[in-house]
């Protein structure tokens, strides 16, 4: 992967709001990861399993020993040349679409982080908080700080549940989808191949719809900032790449 590619990738996901790269993972290094989902013990409570969706909150703390195959030399990259040197990890989650899926999402903006507690911060809030996880919205400069790697270990496209999104939404702050002008924005659906990333600003409205060809969807998803919090507040994954 070239210093101009990623310049290229770089501009791209400033100015849209998201970029796809393909090749990142080799086949050894996929089927190892496919691997270790295999034998993983799915009885946990961050464990979220029906009919159209399995996913694993905090993904990385859950399954410790993916954590060396997914960060290869690829990704320690794009962490590096695309983010910045001083950027970490603050969430992660796995998601298996299985392939009679129903499961779409509607349009929406990634407004909240992941923290280690619930106190009363000014600009902070509303707050939710599931399974005794703590997510807040924070201020609009740490949103926009924030960029996600979704890691593909299918291919994907829109017939089994592709992100779509809204080129260049990322920078028009909080954006309410029941506000979406069709006759100006536009939308793109993206594809990626099996091995493949997605990266992606959380601002930028995407959405997903239900898988129609029988193919499975496996993503795993992670955040990344160089954003330390007002201090008695901690990200509640901090994990150094």
């Amino acid at each position: 992967m070239s210093l101009k590619n990623l310049e290229n990738h770089k501009s791209h996901i400033e100015e849209y709001g998201f970029a796809v790269i393909n090749n990142m993972f080799s086949q050894k290094e996929l089927e190892d990861i496919s691997h270790v989902l295999h034998n993983i013990d799915t009885s946990k409570e961050n464990f979220r399993k029906s009919e159209d969706l399995f996913a694993i909150r905090q993904f990385l703390k859950e399954v410790p020993e993916i954590k060396d195959l997914i960060f290869n030399g690829n990704i320690q990259k794009i962490i590096k040349e695309i983010f910045g040197e001083k950027y970490f990890v603050v969430k992660s989650i796995y998601f298996d679409k299985p392939e009679t899926s129903n499961w779409y999402v509607a349009y929406h903006q990634d407004l909240t982080i992941s923290v280690d507690k619930k106190l009363e911060l000014d600009n902070f809030g509303p707050w939710t908080t599931k399974q005794n996880q703590f997510a807040v919205q924070p201020p609009l400069n740490i949103l926009e700080n924030i960029y996600t790697i979704r890691i593909h270990l299918d291919d994907t496209d829109e017939n089994n549940g592709a992100l779509k999104v809204v080129p260049k939404s990322h920078a028009k702050g909080i954006y309410r989808p029941e506000t979406i002008d069709w006759a100006v924005e536009t939308e793109e659906i993206c594809n990626v191949k099996k091995g493949g990333i997605m990266l992606m600003k959380p601002l930028t409205l995407h959405g997903s719809n239900r898988t129609t060809n029988g193919k499975k969807r496996r993503v795993i998803h992670i955040e990344f900032s160089d954003i330390e919090l007002p201090e008695v507040l901690q990200w509640s994954e901090r994990m150094n790449g």
